[in-house]
């Protein structure tokens, strides 16, 4: 009974700021990753043009909006 409101026995939903700031931070942290992750590639492999960094960044983009969309939809 800790999960449901008392007054009409249906679950609690979580605040729209809580929610929406949190889907924020997921997607900050998920192209923060990828932009990261192509950035230590590109340095490793020493490339001159940055492109690990480029393409991982714009795949966190579409990442991230993915996960966004679909804990939108579903919520």
């Amino acid at each position: 009974m800790l999960d449901k409101d008392k007054s009409n026995g249906k679950k609690k939903q979580p605040n729209a700021f809580i929610k929406y700031s949190s889907l924020a931070t997921q997607m900050a942290v998920i192209i923060v990753a990828g932009a990261l992750g192509g950035m230590q590639l590109d340095k490793y492999l020493q490339t001159e043009t940055p492109w690990f960094t480029g393409g991982l960044t714009v795949l966190a983009v579409f990442l991230s909006m993915y996960f966004a969309i679909k804990d939108l939809l579903k919520g």
